[in-house]
């Protein structure tokens, strides 16, 4: 039986542990951030973080490093770090774990962050449900400018601190780093046309690097144990440990904390005890539900970015969604895409159209209103979305029902009149 690899988690799991700032110091906490401000300099800190091989674990798993690396160095206009914090992808609840229970390991790897990129007002953008994690991040904030690790000149360092948590209104497009930016601006969110991108021209038109909880959390450890630390808890290309939401129809759903490319079968029958009694495995959403669904027999694959790819899905936010024999395929799908249909924009058509005819036609076939052809015609409709709109949101809903009906067509056809 696998166990975890405890890093981010570490403190979580300890016994009692409320995640205040005195605990926090207690476990050496903030004794890297003072190391960074007394010792390294930003290009240090750019420099560890990409030798690391962190990439975001947001959803699209880019290199951290290098996305701070491609920051424009713009005189007269000030740079800004900005934490993805919305979590809006349905089966993804991890980032939400750090915030509530051990939220000054994610609040250092922010400071350390934006001393990286020399940003001197730094944003935590927190989907609005999130509200418990607003009002901790907001009080512990608050600690942190006592203690004086936040604020101006911070331990006599000369450097300047600012953090800023803002509450989002619960839409899903905020997830995508251009619209979260709009929002953060007191704009409607919709994408933005890139380029440029947001390292050039992002919040209020500066130079802006926008990441999430759990990449940012992933830094106090890099710059304490190194590198090569990091990378020994992962596989090639895919360095570190990886936070799994487990959920669906399984015996024990939760946050477990993995080495990279760790089998996924293991994860769902010895992290998540496996499915409930006297049902058997239908299939797995292994990154969110926009991600490929996966057949019982398709499982038995490491859990890293590039495993995933191969097996034609993706790790996305690491949301693994259980199916057990008792789900109704169509009626799941139907469900989805009632909230991406939902949350959709309208900015660009196929999404805004697409997504919505779809919708209503699952609606006609499960109310058996339709013919065989159909489930071809609602197949076209989702391979139209893929890759013409602004941002993924399109793709979203519509590689689920591509992917659905290509491995569940006969429940579909069974709908049919």
């Amino acid at each position: 039986m696998i166990k975890e690899t405890l890093v981010l988690l570490k403190n979580i799991r300890q016994a009692g542990y409320k995640g205040t700032i005195e605990e926090y110091q207690q476990t050496g906490g903030y004794s890297v951030w003072k190391k960074v401000l007394k010792d390294l300099t930003p290009d240090d800190v750019k420099k560890q973080v990409k030798d690391s091989g962190l990439r975001g674990r947001g959803g699209a798993g880019f290199p951290t490093g290098f996305k701070w690396g491609f920051m424009a160095d713009v005189k007269g206009k000030p740079n800004y770090l900005v934490c993805n914090a919305d979590e809006g992808e349905p089966g993804t609840f991890k980032d939400r774990e750090l915030m509530i229970k051990d939220p000054h390991l994610f609040l250092e790897g922010m400071l350390i962050s934006c001393f990286a990129v020399k940003c001197n007002t730094g944003y935590i953008y927190v989907r609005g449900e999130y509200y418990e994690a607003i009002k901790i991040l907001k009080r512990e904030i608050a600690q942190l400018n006592k203690a004086k690790f936040l604020g101006d000149n911070i331990l006599g360092s000369g450097y300047s601190l600012k953090l800023v948590v803002h509450s989002g209104a619960g839409a899903y497009i905020c997830g995508e780093e251009t619209a979260l930016l709009d929002s953060l601006e007191g704009k409607r969110g919709l994408p933005r046309v890139k380029p440029p991108f947001p390292a050039v021209s992002g919040f209020n038109a500066c130079p802006t690097s926008v990441n999430n909880v759990e990449t940012l959390a992933n830094v106090p450890f890099i710059m304490e144990k190194g590198a090569e630390a990091f990378k020994a808890n992962g596989t090639i290309n895919n360095a570190g440990t990886r936070l799994i939401s487990v959920s669906g129809l399984v015996k024990r759903p939760g946050v477990y904390e993995i080495k990279m490319g760790v089998n996924l079968k293991d994860i769902i029958y010895d992290f998540g005890g496996g499915t409930l009694p006297n049902r058997t495995l239908k299939a797995v959403i292994p990154g969110g539900s926009s991600s490929p669904v996966l057949l019982a027999d398709e499982i038995d694959i490491g859990c890293d970015f590039d495993c995933l790819q191969k097996a034609k899905s993706m790790l996305g936010s690491a949301g693994v969604v259980v199916l057990d024999d008792t789900v109704d395929m169509p009626r799941l799908l139907h469900r989805l895409i009632e909230f991406y249909a939902h949350e959709s924009c309208g900015q660009c058509t196929p999404c805004r159209e697409g997504l919505n005819w779809i919708r209503i036609l699952l609606r006609d076939l499960l109310a058996r209103r339709l013919e065989k052809s159909w489930v071809d015609q609602i197949y076209r409709i989702a391979g139209n979305i893929t890759g013409t709109t602004l941002c993924a949101l399109g793709d979203a809903g519509a590689i689920p029902v591509m992917s659905f009906i290509d491995k569940f067509r006969e429940e579909f056809l069974g709908y049919c009149k």
